[in-house]
């Protein structure tokens, strides 16, 4: 599942790709991935531009003109492909919106999905999610404060997405690796040496993998306009010789 980092870097990507475009088409697959009628999803996303994009913890908001937002959460094994028809992949498509030739094809969203909300709604949504670690108001202090109410693993708290947000497996097991802390170790058993370090092993770690993936998202983009590559697949696998932007991390 994607993790803070990925989903950092689908934001900036897809900001580069269709933010500030209009959505001139609509075709659902699957309607179990969206939450209203299909009639009204085409009818209420159709034609409108997407203003911005932005992520908190492991989902993206896609805000249209209108103000209503589209949230996605990719789940396990949803991903995305930009490009034309022609260079779609042989792949289910749960949900499908065009931009002129141009399509963002989401795939695999057999449980993730893709809602219609009001703003409203998606701050109602967000409202138990923890704190971003990344932002600058999350502080050794702060995180150490969280920490002395919590009593059970550290690796489960973690990944509890109540406690913090956008951390995953993965990367809670490379945080506790650079932490030199035991996944199975209780919290109530963590000096404040060892709370010290899972803050700026947390910091390091995310930071790392997140300006990583934000370097060649850099020089695709750069690429794609030289080239004049307007296939984001082919602007990653061919030109940078990497395996993984739009598709799953």
């Amino acid at each position: 599942m994607p993790e803070l980092p990925e989903m950092e870097t689908y934001k900036t990507l897809l900001g580069s790709l269709v933010g500030g475009k209009k959505i001139s088409d609509v075709e659902i697959g699957r309607e179990k991935s969206i939450n209203v009628p299909v009639e009204r999803f085409i009818a209420q996303v159709s034609n409108q531009t997407i203003k911005t994009i932005t992520r908190r913890a492991k989902y993206l908001i896609f805000q249209l003109q209108d103000d209503s937002c589209l949230l996605l959460h990719l789940m396990l094994g949803g991903w995305m492909f930009f490009g034309k028809e022609e260079d779609k992949l042989s792949r289910t498509i749960q949900v499908k919106l065009s931009f002129g030739e141009q399509h963002l094809y989401f795939i695999g969203l057999r449980l993730g999905y893709l809602h219609l909300l009001s703003p409203e709604e998606v701050k109602e949504e967000f409202e138990k999610l923890g704190p971003e670690v990344l932002d600058p108001d999350f502080t050794l202090d702060t995180f150490q404060q969280l920490m002395q109410k919590r009593k059970g693993m550290i690796k489960t708290t973690l990944i509890n997405q109540e406690v913090l947000a956008g951390i995953g497996n993965a990367y809670s097991d490379e945080i506790l690796w650079h932490a030199e802390i035991r996944p199975d170790k209780k919290m109530n058993e963590l000096d404040d040496e060892q709370l010290t370090r899972a803050y700026h092993s947390i910091q390091f770690i995310l930071k790392k993998e997140s300006n990583k993936v934000g370097i060649w998202k850099t020089r695709c983009i750069r690429e794609m306009a030289k080239r004049e590559v307007t296939n984001s697949m082919f602007m990653i696998e061919k030109v940078l010789n990497v395996p993984v932007a739009i598709p799953p991390f």
